[in-house]
């Protein structure tokens, strides 16, 4: 996501285009999946990949005869033959992968929709149109090419909204998550009661930053349905009423610091209180948060808290990828 956002960010600003190239389709392995993009900029600026390094030295050879032509043209790799990997690209994937090289100019409008929708967490539908008769490149969905979506040769793709991130505790834990979490290209926000430590000085280019009553504090933040949330002021007093708060909220993921016995000793004071968590807002709640990874120190521990989340996301188990059984795209 965060490299669909440079590209869009790169076209909106810029004043002149590039040639911008798509996986389109994938037969067999491929390092990245359907919907990767690089852009080559006139400037000769790269931004994004196409796969592990293999292939982008020559997408930006291609590139330039696009670039000169301007029209675009597709590229198929085939990496199922053995000799692939004396004659070929050297992917070594052993599959076939197609790549749609077209020129863009500057600000075209689907990345304008991409950006504006990205601002105000919506969707995008695009279609990237790589075969067949007319025109190739890609379109708004509802746009040029809403004609041909029945037609093959057309990858049909929707971008998704900015994962969204609210933490709950500004301290010194949650500045390498906030961090990390940017660095995805996720949407951040830090909430705390302490108005002293939710600053800009100490969490730079977050989204937002609010400062509130313990009590008052998620419904000052806000937090998007489907979107994420960890619980990490540190302080017994002011979690008790944030998970109150947070546990009936539709999320995607609830997460909060702290051992298993202090969670479970929160959640029975609740049901004392008559609140009564139930089955699905239990199985939202991660808490401990985070993988078992063996973290020490306060980036090991948000690297295994962004890693329990991204599988959530996905639908994985976060188990070792030399267990899996599946296409690892799959």
């Amino acid at each position: 996501m965060k490299e669909l956002q440079a590209i869009v960010g790169h076209l909106n600003g810029a004043k002149r285009g590039g040639v911008l190239a798509t996986l389109v389709t994938v037969e067999g392995s491929s390092y990245r999946k359907p919907g990767a993009r690089m852009l080559v900029t006139e400037d000769g600026l790269r931004i994004g990949s196409i796969s592990g390094g293999c292939l982008e030295e020559d997408l930006i050879e291609r590139s330039g005869h696009v670039s000169a032509t301007g029209l675009a043209e597709l590229a198929v790799y085939d990496t199922t033959a053995d000799n692939d990997l004396l004659w070929g690209v050297g992917l070594g994937c052993h599959g076939v992968i197609r790549v749609l090289l077209e020129p863009v100019r500057a600000s075209p409008d689907w990345a304008a929709a991409v950006a504006d929708n990205f601002r105000a967490g919506r969707a995008t539908d695009l279609a990237v149109v790589w075969g067949g008769p007319g025109p190739r490149g890609t379109f708004l969905r509802e746009g040029r090419a809403a004609a041909r979506l029945a037609a093959a040769g057309v990858f049909l793709e929707t971008v998704e909204p900015l994962v969204s991130l609210s933490i709950f505790g500004a301290g010194d834990g949650a500045r390498p998550l906030a961090r990390l979490a940017r660095e995805l290209g996720w949407r951040v926000s830090v909430a705390d009661p302490r108005p002293a430590l939710a600053t800009e000085a100490r969490f730079p280019g977050v989204a937002s930053l609010v400062t509130a009553p313990a009590d008052e504090l998620v419904a000052r933040a806000q937090p998007a349905p489907g979107s994420l949330a960890v619980i990490m002021t540190h302080h017994y007093v002011h979690d008790r009423p944030l998970l109150r708060h947070l546990l009936p909220l539709p999320l995607a993921y609830l997460g909060m610091l702290g051992a298993k016995g202090r969670s479970e000793r929160i959640l029975a004071e609740l049901s004392q209180e008559g609140f009564a968590a139930t089955p699905e807002m239990l199985a939202r709640l991660h808490a401990p948060v985070g993988l078992d990874l063996g973290a020490e120190g306060p980036e090991e521990v948000a690297l295994c808290i962004i890693a329990e989340m991204m599988a959530v996301l996905a639908g994985r188990d976060g188990r070792p990828l030399r267990e899996r059984t599946l296409p690892i795209h799959a």
